[in-house]
């Protein structure tokens, strides 16, 4: 036998291997995210329980493999060769696919991928066996396709998503209805029965329903079908009498336990249901080339001949390949940098707080959520005022401080009622999943779990709906786009893979191993990226002075990379460097979001003063505002430069370019005195500064005059003219608005006064 296939079936190993890898580094997140957001138990505590969970359900998964077997296609429709390359594209395109997404730091489901992957490679393998048969036509392609089970996949997977959803918001709305957001004293008395309620939920259906997916399910059967009923009326009373103890013992909450368990057990129906994903289609390979290996030894059977009908037997996995598999799970838990970036999406679009948001509003997600809002308002003229109003107490959120935008990212995004439904909900519907052996997408349950609780929870207010929901949307694409790209590129790489399987095998093998290595480095610079030295900070000083001290650095970084822009524009234009202009624009918007971001945490610092400090919040937001002018300014050169050079307008003379030169030379003199004043904190220079204002003014406005009358003369461009004095007025506008902005650290510093600052607000 032909040792291609040898090599192909060690391949797909080795991708197996880093396939559990780039898998669980996206999916982990999953079931970390309820105890990572609530910050209820330790990371080392998370890490241990979680671990546990993942190695116990891959010993326990074996019940859903045969979905990577025969759950897609009809295997005895083809023949060894064939199911061979179907098996090495799949590898090659889900490994590739799922990096991607860990890459950008983007959940997707790992499920979606491996499905889409097998009915993408499956489809095109079988249009081109028709194609090359006398007999066969398009509407043939149902015979290869299991096409019922393969929709009733699809459709569970698409369902879970509002299914998921729809009750995560349901089981959370009740919940806070019950507890409030002032949940301690309730808990007290009510925690015990909730905690029982949980923690039986979760003990049936992932330790017992969960089962049904196992091969151990035939010894336990006999003691479980049946006696449903006795089970679960049994175990909640075993865990009411823990709960109780619990609390009374350790006076904590039972909520502690409820989300450790719900962590070990959404971990290990992760772990069951998922591992299919990762070590399905390998184990399919491996039995598929045993199988053929015998034929051939036996009869000489060729692979071209050989019928894969043996795929319909089946067949247990391997309990060493489960324990393997297992335990490159746990170590990826541990070590993947990667599983942590992914957690930042899920975790800002369920936060209960403020936070940086990362996606822009669109259009649908301002209709829906102007249509949610129409909504509302039409159940309120309905549901009695009383009972709005008794409603509305449950979900009054308690006083606090108000934190920033990055205070609120490193506080808890959500508290322990809302984790412990996370966990109950998201384990309780992937087990059921499990158990009826569906691969349904964890990530889709868990991220539409928490996006459902996060709603019910009020967690998405007129301050940040448009954005949560914008965020929830481009996840849902992106998991739209997942099913798409495995389709299709499955689909390519099994064509060139048939083609010429000596050639493009180890092509595409080292092609993969190019952009895993490319990815990895890529996202090691940026994870190692160190906070940026010129990058602007929150000031959280109580006084004039303490803001004149603290906002002396923003001040300085601000002209330092404001002076660059400048000079950067003047250079690009006299270079006609379109990469530098393009470069240029882009550190300009960079400057201005982090103004902007300074811009957004006013409220919080005014709401941190004290009543004699009211000043400083009106010193403040003036200086804020001096900047963001700044920057308009900067941003309008750097756009209007680029927009010229990008559309191959005429170059400026040679005369204007010196003019410029000049004007640049003297904004560097000052930036840099304004610089050396503010790194220094010698305000008493500002008026040395002042006192030259007139001057830069001054030759600004000499330039204006020559330009004029050289457009009456002899200038022939009207873009030149326009981008010319567009540059000169802008330029004016920028002299003028930093001269304001040292006005006003002039007439307000004092250097007899001693800064005050705010007490921190852990305090």
């Amino acid at each position: 036998m032909d040792n291609i296939y040898l090599f192909m079936l060690i391949a797909i190993t080795i991708l197996a291997v880093a396939d559990i890898v780039v898998g669980v580094s996206n999916d982990a997140i999953n079931f970390l995210n309820s105890a990572i957001g609530s910050k209820a138990i330790s990371m080392r505590t998370i890490m241990i329980v979680a671990s546990l969970g993942i190695f116990i359900g891959a010993v326990f998964s074996s019940g859903m493999m045969e979905v990577a077997r025969k759950g897609i296609f009809v295997p005895a429709m083809f023949n060894f060769e064939e199911i061979m390359y179907i098996f090495m594209a799949v590898m090659i395109t889900d490994i590739l696919l799922l990096d991607f997404f860990n890459t950008l730091g983007l959940p997707t489901s790992t499920t979606v991928s491996i499905v889409f992957n097998l009915l993408g490679a499956a489809v095109v393998m079988s249009l081109i066996k028709i194609s090359g048969s006398d007999s066969q036509t398009i509407s043939d392609l149902g015979s290869y396709i299991n096409t019922e089970k393969a929709i009733t996949i699809i459709s569970g997977i698409v369902m879970s998503v509002f299914i998921a959803f729809s009750i995560g918001a349901i089981v959370q709305w009740i919940s806070r209805l019950i507890f409030s957001f002032q949940y301690e004293h309730k808990i007290k008395n009510f925690g015990a029965i909730f905690g029982a309620v949980c923690l039986t939920a979760i003990t049936y259906f992932i330790f017992l329903k969960g089962l049904k997916g196992t091969p151990y399910y035939n010894d336990l059967k006999g003691g479980i079908e049946g006696n449903e009923i006795f089970i679960i009326m049994g175990s909640f009373a075993l865990w009411l009498l823990v709960s109780f103890a619990f609390q009374a013992v350790t006076k904590k909450t039972i909520l502690l336990v409820v989300i450790a368990v719900g962590t070990f057990g959404l971990a290990l129906a992760f772990s069951g249901n998922d591992l299919v994903n990762f070590i399905g289609v390998p184990m399919a390979a491996f039995h598929s080339y045993e199988a053929m290996q015998d034929a051939f030894l036996s009869s000489g059977t060729l692979p071209a001949d050989f019928s894969m009908a043996v795929l319909d037997k089946k067949v247990p996995a391997e309990p060493l390949l489960l324990f393997i598999a297992g335990s490159i799970m746990v170590l990826t838990l541990w070590f993947s940098k990667k599983a942590r970036t992914v957690a930042e999406t899920e975790l800002s679009l369920s936060r209960q707080g403020d936070t940086h948001e990362k996606f822009e509003p669109n259009i649908l997600s301002r209709s829906i959520v102007k249509g949610a809002s129409w909504l509302s308002g039409a159940l309120n003229a309905v549901i009695p005022k009383a009972t709005q109003e008794s409603i509305s107490r449950s979900f009054e959120k308690p006083d606090a401080i108000a934190l920033t935008k990055d205070q609120s990212i490193n506080a808890p995004a959500f508290d322990m009622i809302r984790a412990a439904v996370n966990l109950m909900v998201a384990g309780v519907l992937i087990a059921i999943a499990t158990s009826m052996k569906l691969p349904l997408s964890t990530t889709y349950v868990t991220f539409m779990v928490a996006m459902g609780t996060s709603f019910a929870d009020r967690a998405w207010g007129r301050e940040s709906a448009v954005y949560r929901v914008a965020g929830v949307l481009n996840v849902i694409g992106g998991w739209f786009g997942t099913a798409l790209g495995a389709f299709i590129a499955a689909g390519f790489v099994v064509f060139l893979i048939q083609g010429n399987p000596e050639v493009m095998t180890p092509i595409l093998l080292l092609l993969t191993i190019t952009l895993l290595v490319r990815n990895y480095l890529s996202h090691k610079k940026n994870s190692d990226k160190t906070i940026d030295e010129d990058s602007l900070t929150s000031s959280e000083s109580s006084s004039i002075q303490g803001v004149i001290h603290e906002s002396a650095k923003n001040i300085a970084n601000v002209v330092k990379r404001g002076n660059r822009i400048y000079t950067n524009a003047i250079k690009g234009l006299a270079k006609q460097d379109l990469k530098l202009l393009k470069k240029n624009k882009k550190q300009v918007a960079k400057l201005t979001d982090e103004i902007d971001n300074l811009r957004d945490n006013i409220f919080y610092f005014i709401k941190n003063l004290d009543e004699s400090s009211i000043g400083a919040s009106n010193f403040y937001i003036n200086i804020l505002g001096h900047l963001q002018d700044m920057t308009q300014s900067l941003e309008f050169i750097a756009k209007t430069s680029h927009k010229h050079i990008n559309n191959n307008h005429k170059k400026l003379k040679f005369s204007q370019v010196k003019e410029l030169k000049e004007v640049d030379d003297a904004i560097e003199v000052l930036f840099n005195n304004i610089k050396s004043a503010f790194d220094s904190h010698s305000f008493e220079q500002i008026g040395d500064i002042l006192n030259r204002k007139k001057e830069n003014l001054d030759l600004v406005n000499a330039k204006i005059i020559k330009q004029v009358a050289r457009t009456r003369t002899e200038e022939s461009s009207p873009k030149n003219t326009t981008l010319y004095f567009g540059l000169l007025l802008e330029t004016k506008d920028l002299l003028i608005v930093t001269m304001n902005l040292l006005q006003e650290y002039h007439d307000s510093h004092d250097s007899s006064v001693t800064p005050a600052t705010i007490n921190d607000v852990e305090d």
